[in-house]
Formats: structure tokens, C-alpha cells, sequence
């Protein structure tokens, strides 16, 4: 399976859930991004990987001129829905985050809250988010953290997962301040602020639900699991999060990088 073939399904894995009540699982991480941007009234402003806009939306309250881009077209219909609710005009678009549809340095300000870390080519991703914004632009980026927190639930899950196209970058790569250099320090000043959003509930069947049901890439690996195997996969993640059990529940760290930066040139 290729880049593209892996895309195409990803654009459908990723809106099977309804994606909009995870957002509030990461506020802390949403409101880091959003105030490393500091967008202003006016200003152009691209978020990619916008899911269902939950930092777009943050962004578009100063006034500034937000566009959202996503892979999962269901995601973006319930983002437009949800920007229309509240009154806001952000724009929405389906498209790739290794090929953005829109033309070079336009945009004062390129963001991403744990969206385009997905993509599988990481060169391209870097290239574009580099081409699309303007000479003395900004960039804000929230990833998750390589050596633990969101990296650990994937290690539950990957024996159950099928295997990711040959060459695809791991997401949690992006977590890393050296990868981040390597791949965006040519083209932008970086500095980098680091945070934690972390994952609480009731219980370990708590969180398992949630994320079942909600998270694209939960959901769909256990609806295609025989039921067997997906019991094996529901009591391992609840597991899981019963090793971060405190008196008041679950409570698992989830540390998280923002990486932000000027452009150069």
C-alpha cells in the first residue's frame, strides 16, 4: 500500500467518529497553540489538519481570517456545522496536507494542532507548511510528546493495527525538538514551549468508550476486529489506563511539544 492508497483510507478512518467530543479531552493544548499563534483581527491565519475545527474556532474568535483544511471531508462538514452554529466565518476546505491548495506566502499565520503530524510524508508536510506562509509569518505547531503520554495508548494498539505504508513517518517523530529543526528550522526561527493535556475518566472502560467510539482510529480498528481479538484490545487498553489510577480516577499525563516559529526570508 502507497502514500495515496493510505490517504484515501485515512480520509475515511479519521470522520468515522463523532470527532467534535474529543476536543475537550486537549483544551490545554488548543489554548497553548492558539496563544503561541497570537492571531489578530485581520490577519490571514491556516489551520491544517483542523478536524472539526476546534482550533480554528479558538483562532477565528480574535477576528482573524481563519481557513481550515482537513483530509476527512466528514470532519469538515461537522466543522462547518459547528462554525455556523456559533456564528463564525471560517473557512473550510478537504485537501492534503503534503499538497496544499493555496498559493505561496499567503498566509500571516500557519498552525496545527496535532493534525498534520499524520500525514505520511514528513518532507512534504514541512515543505508546504514552509511554501504557504509569508516572509515574517508565524508558525505554532502542538504535537505530541515522543517518549510518552498519547505514544504509549498507540504502542497498545499497534499489535492490533495493520502495518503503515513502507517510508511513512511515525507521528510522534513530530514530538521531538531535534526532528522538528531538521525538518522546519531552515525555513523558520523556532523557539519551543512544552505542556500537558492529560487524559483523565472515571475508569479505564471509561476511556476505552470514549475513544471507541469517538476516535476514528480507535473506532475503526476494533469494529474490524473479529469479536475475540477486540475483547483482547478493550481489556489491554482498559488495562492500560488503570495503571494511571488515582483516588479520583484515571489521570494519565500526556505531555506535549509546541514548536513556534518565524519565517524566514
Amino acid at each position: 500500500m502507497g502514500f495515496e492508497e493510505f490517504k484515501k483510507r485515512q480520509s475515511v478512518v479519521w470522520g468515522t467518529g463523532p470527532y467534535e467530543k474529543l476536543p475537550e479531552h486537549y483544551q490545554p493544548l488548543l489554548d497553548h497553540v492558539a496563544r503561541a499563534l497570537d492571531a489578530g483581527p485581520g490577519e490571514r491565519v491556516l489551520d491544517v489538519g483542523t478536524g472539526t475545527g476546534a482550533l480554528a474556532t479558538r483562532l477565528a474568535r480574535t477576528g482573524a481570517q481563519v481557513t481550515g483544511l482537513d483530509l476527512a471531508p466528514a470532519l469538515i462538514e461537522t466543522a462547518k456545522r459547528l462554525a455556523a452554529d456559533e456564528g463564525l466565518d471560517i473557512r473550510y476546505d478537504v485537501g492534503d496536507a503534503e499538497r496544499l491548495p493555496y498559493e505561496g506566502a499567503s498566509f500571516d499565520g500557519v498552525t496545527s494542532s496535532v493534525g498534520s503530524i499524520f500525514a505520511p510524508d514528513h518532507e512534504a508536510v514541512a515543505r508546504e507548511l514552509a511554501r504557504v506562509c509569508r516572509p515574517g509569518g508565524r508558525l505554532a505547531l502542538g504535537m505530541w510528546s515522543d517518549e510518552r503520554g498519547v505514544v504509549d495508548m498507540f504502542k497498545v494498539m499497534r499489535p492490533f493495527m495493520p502495518d503503515p505504508p513502507p517510508g511513512a513517518g511515525s507521528p510522534f517523530q513530530w514530538g521531538s525538538r531535534e526532528y522538528v529543526e531538521q525538518r522546519l528550522g531552515a525555513d523558520f526561527e523556532l523557539r519551543f514551549e512544552d505542556g500537558d493535556a492529560p487524559q483523565t475518566g472515571e475508569s479505564g472502560q471509561e476511556v476505552w468508550e470514549l475513544f471507541s467510539t469517538v476516535y476514528g482510529p480507535t473506532r475503526t480498528l476494533a469494529e474490524a476486529l473479529e469479536p475475540d481479538r477486540r475483547e483482547e484490545l478493550r481489556r489491554a487498553f482498559v488495562d492500560f489506563y488503570e495503571g494511571y489510577r488515582t483516588g479520583s480516577g484515571v489521570h494519565q499525563p500526556r505531555p506535549y511539544l509546541i514548536a513556534i516559529g518565524t519565517r524566514r526570508g
